[in-house]
């Protein structure tokens, strides 16, 4: 068996390694899952490179989710075939071939391509729950995030047009406001310090009952700027690697409540059933076409190194997700 994983920290090309792994061998109430697809994400690139908060034991195999089909059932299993189609579960270490895991709780997965079902444990999860749980949004009501075109950021606008959520999408480039508009995107602006004035004129004054906010310095405090009074600005990425900063006279006099949002946390406040029930909803919704990811590469794992490279760029050189794939 094939495994990925990283003995030191440092850049991520360098450290990650493909090595030679005993097969897995099964346990009472486990499964080995045959991995087909697994994303690449930031959080894996900050693991190797050992930042702050992301430091893990060594060494370590990278990847936080994907999707693959059960190829060998322990004693004590119920309810599962080998051939089944599954979500993995979170951070189980997913770039390997074969990953051993609990049967309890996994998550039936459709058919349909590998690649765009592999990100469906993290992402939409995230954009789902940032709607349902925050800001009390009614059909109407507005919502502004900036990193629009991350791919939270897309499912977001898809979620919210469903849901008949008006959005306003903060990007850099100004080639993806064609793009963003024609996902669902009710406004979409490129940043700027006048963000608040611009967002003013392009929504008619509406008041903005919740910000989004995935860059953090000082783009935190714009947007806070265009939010209403009241509001709620949820911190739940660090593309900008920096302190969100935001003046204290937004947060005591015009009492915006800036929160941290995490995607585990606010699944730990569910039961498995509730939890169940909403990828059963997001599943349902990838099946009829109505949330996609952008998609910049995918990569077979013998060439993880070139995958982790192409990650970590920006911009027009890495846009979308980076998928890697078993393929031998």
């Amino acid at each position: 068996m094939r495994m990925a994983r990283f003995q030191k920290y440092g850049p991520p090309a360098e450290v990650i390694e493909l090595i030679d792994a005993p097969a897995e061998s099964l346990g009472n109430g486990e499964v080995v899952i045959r991995v087909e697809a697994a994303p690449v994400h930031l959080a894996d690139l900050y693991c190797m490179k050992g930042l702050e908060r992301f430091r893990v034991p060594l060494p370590h195999v990278p990847g936080f989710e994907g999707v693959g089909r059960i190829s060998a059932i322990g004693a004590g299993v119920t309810g599962l075939k080998t051939g089944d189609r599954v979500f993995l579960p979170l951070a189980c270490g997913a770039w390997r071939d074969e990953v051993r895991v609990p049967a309890a709780g996994l998550v039936p997965a459709p058919d349909g391509d590998a690649v765009q079902l592999s990100l469906m444990p993290i992402n939409p999860p995230t954009s789902y729950l940032i709607l349902k749980d925050f800001g009390d949004l009614e059909p109407g009501d507005w919502v502004i995030q900036n990193a629009a075109n991350s791919n939270c950021g897309r499912y977001l606008i898809e979620l919210a047009k469903l849901w008949g959520v008006k959005t306003v999408n903060v990007v850099r480039r100004p080639e993806l406001i064609p793009e963003l508009k024609a996902l669902g995107g009710d406004v979409v602006l490129v940043d700027a310090p006048d963000l608040a004035e611009r967002v003013a004129a392009e929504t008619g004054r509406a008041p903005i009952k919740l910000g989004v906010d995935a860059i953090n310095g000082l783009a935190t405090q714009r947007m806070a700027d265009c939010l209403a009074d009241g509001a709620t600005l949820l911190a739940y990425g660090m593309a900008a690697g920096e302190m969100c900063q935001i003046s204290p006279a937004v947060l005591f006099l015009r009492d915006i409540r800036l929160l941290g949002f995490y995607t585990v946390r606010q699944f730990s406040k569910r039961t498995p059933g509730q939890v169940r029930a909403i990828y059963e909803d997001l599943v349902d919704m990838f099946n009829k076409g109505q949330l996609t990811a952008k998609i910049a590469a995918a990569y077979p794992l013998n060439r993880v190194k070139d995958a982790v490279a192409h990650a970590g760029r920006t911009g027009n050189e890495r846009d979308g997700k980076i998928i890697l794939t078993m393929d031998a």
